[in-house]
């Protein structure tokens, strides 16, 4: 496919997602739809798709509508490309009509950061000064991150071995078993170093938030909301032992028992966990604005009523996994969230609701520290 067949293609995707449509089920629509597109070709309409949807309001405005072909014009706008150049016909876009040629303005204000408005609220009386350039960094790629699992070998034998395949990495100072992979991205799941368990994707301040959780050989641990199972593997490598992982949905962890094998880490699933532990992990469901790189529609599908109903679910999970802890353990609370409402707002609730629980370490993570924004809080019960 040239260049500009591959941007016909994603005005087309970018059409049906704006229809209601989920990205990677447009995306899968017409990668059905289209054999003769090689890898190369699906991951360059991948690409502009989700650079489109990082930058849906700015690049509305700035192609001057609100169809895909619209919005790619106002991308290629913002990187400096002319569209004439690349909307020529035949299996490219149609040429600019004199319209299109001149239409467009510069983004304002939410729109500018690619921001529902209500949204661009929340996040300013969250963060404060910080919220321009937490802003700023959704509308960019993120980066790929891999933990290097210390179960099968150490930081220098996992870049070693990534190099021999063509992945260029580099630590990154947020956890010490982070590696940022600086090319070769798209190699990792077919490489040796990803299928024998000895790196895993996972973003350093996920990472970051594990490695601050006090864990040590002999605990009882258990991972409450397990999802695909990526911080039970990092926890249990850390003890060197089971880890337990539970999820209100047990589908989300089908995967978790052949990673775990790989990993060669003891996760064992439990349907309902009895007694007490030494240290949960509540990874809640989240508006996920933290990771709204890697998943820029939940920007623009999240509502306000589907917050409060997260908001809600979040006071839950916590109500519920205090009564696991022993005397003595951590009650570990984290999110990928930016959002006050989720993050010290949800630990001042629970400690008001829990008399004699107490807070140790907290910390907001954003974007300019180098992964995405998450959150980490770890609560003591009464001694």
């Amino acid at each position: 496919m040239t260049p500009g067949a591959r941007l016909q293609a994603a005005a087309e995707v970018l059409d049906r997602i704006a229809g209601g449509m989920a990205a990677e089920q447009a995306l899968l629509g017409w990668a059905r739809g289209a054999r003769y597109a090689g890898s190369k070709d699906r991951a360059a309409v991948r690409d502009h798709v989700f650079d489109v949807l990082r930058r849906w309001r700015s690049t509305a405005a700035e192609g001057g509508g609100e169809s895909g072909r619209a919005r790619l014009i106002g991308l290629l706008r913002q990187q400096g490309i002319a569209p004439g150049d690349l909307f020529t016909g035949g299996h490219a876009p149609a040429a600019l009509t004199p319209d299109e040629a001149a239409a467009g303005r510069p983004p304002e204000g939410a729109e500018a950061r690619d921001l529902p408005d209500w949204i661009d609220a929340l996040l300013a009386g969250s963060l404060g000064d910080g919220a321009a350039a937490a802003a700023e960094a959704l509308r960019e790629r993120a980066a790929v991150f891999l933990r290097v699992n210390t179960l099968r070998g150490d930081l220098a034998a996992a870049q070693a071995a990534l190099a021999e395949e063509g992945i260029e990495t580099r630590p990154h100072p947020l956890a010490a078993g982070a590696l940022e992979v600086t090319s070769g991205a798209r190699r990792i799941a077919q490489s040796r170093a990803f299928t024998e368990g000895l790196v895993e994707l996972q973003d350093v301040a996920s990472q970051a938030v594990v490695e601050a959780l006090p864990l040590k050989s002999g605990l009882r641990v258990l991972d409450y909301c397990a999802g695909g199972g990526g911080k039970a593997l990092a926890m249990a490598a850390r003890t060197k032992g089971e880890v337990e992982a539970h999820d209100a949905d047990p589908r989300r962890m089908s995967d978790l028992p052949a990673r775990a094998n790989r990993a060669g880490a003891r996760v064992r699933q439990v349907a309902k966990p009895q007694g007490q532990y030494d240290l949960v992990l509540c990874d809640v469901p989240c508006s996920g604005s933290g990771a709204w790189r890697r998943s820029p529609e939940g920007k623009w599908r999240l509502t306000a009523e589907r917050l409060a109903e997260l908001e809600a679910i979040q006071a839950g999970i916590l109500d519920i996994a205090a009564r696991l802890i022993r005397p003595g353990g951590v009650l570990a609370y984290a999110t990928c969230s930016m959002l006050a409402a989720e993050n010290a707002a949800q630990v001042e609730a629970f400690l008001a609701r829990h008399p004699g629980w107490t807070l140790g370490q907290m910390r907001q993570f954003l974007p300019g520290d180098g992964g995405d924004g998450f959150f980490g809080a770890q609560l003591h019960p009464p001694v």
